[in-house]
């Protein structure tokens, strides 16, 4: 299983990230995890300045839990001969499931269909319960880009998806945390499988969209600082085979990349 320090007690938004600047976790070359600057080809922390070589970039949190939303895009409940549910369809992936920038995520072996689907990803600031819709983007530290690897064979066969949806390394996010701010409200969402274009959507086709859930999910479930609400992916999914390398790219995020190695 893919192991993690911790988040922090509460995540707010820093300086930093309030002038535009992304954060990116990494653990640095003596070991110690830090929480620094994203520049692209290299990462910073207090003045020291390291390449990615250098580095183990990490997911930008360590969630208790990622709360994640199913057919929040029309044209994606419309490929799977799926109704849009009239209010936000929600289910969990623990802990286990998260994974980070550069990783290569094992899923379960034997499988016949294991997909892909690139989702905006909402990081939680501070502790929330009832919040309004109106203040939810109070509570958001900032957004990154996940993808809610699927094992459709179990999925199909259970009401619960914990083998479906919960397996170890399911989550993969990252590379930084970026301040709402930097996030278009239509952003582009997209999706390669080794270069070919699988998924485009904006943020702007959700159904529910962000501040909606965060109010949706608080009346029924206490947000922890540091956990994520997966916000549904677009039309697209598809499946994955041994040996792909994903890219989500996500406008005013960057790219999260992962590779796939099928048991």
């Amino acid at each position: 299983m893919l192991q993690h320090t911790r988040a922090p007690a509460r995540l707010s938004r820093s300086r930093e990230t309030e002038a535009n600047m992304k954060q990116v976790r990494f653990r640095d070359p003596a070991g110690a995890v830090r929480t620094g600057e994203w520049h692209g080809d290299a990462v910073s922390f207090a003045g020291d300045r390291y390449d990615l070589d250098d580095v183990d970039v990490l997911p930008p949190t360590d969630p208790e839990k990622i709360v994640c939303i199913g057919r929040n895009y029309a044209d994606h409940a419309a490929e799977t001969d799926s109704q849009v549910p009239d209010r936000p369809l929600l289910f969990l992936k623990p802990p286990n499931a998260v994974a980070g920038h550069g990783d290569t995520i094992d899923p379960p072996a034997g499988k016949d269909r294991i997909e892909h689907e690139a989702e905006l990803a909402v990081v939680i600031g501070e502790q929330s319960r009832h919040v309004s819709a109106a203040e939810a983007m109070d509570v958001v530290a900032g957004f990154t880009c996940l993808n809610d690897v699927s094992n459709r064979d179990d999925q199909r066969r259970e009401q619960n998806w914990v083998r479906g949806k919960a397996f170890d390394g399911a989550a993969p996010m990252g590379p930084v945390l970026a301040s709402p701010d930097e996030v278009p409200e239509d952003a582009s969402i997209e999706l390669r499988v080794d270069g070919d274009l699988r998924q485009g959507g904006t943020r702007a086709d959700m159904v529910f969209p962000v501040p909606e859930l965060i109010a949706e999910i608080t009346t029924y479930v206490t947000l922890e600082p540091g956990d994520v609400i997966a916000t549904g992916t677009p039309a697209g999914v598809g499946a994955l085979e041994d040996g792909d390398h994903v890219a989500i790219e996500i406008e005013g995020i960057g790219t999260l990349e992962h590779d796939v190695r099928m048991p």
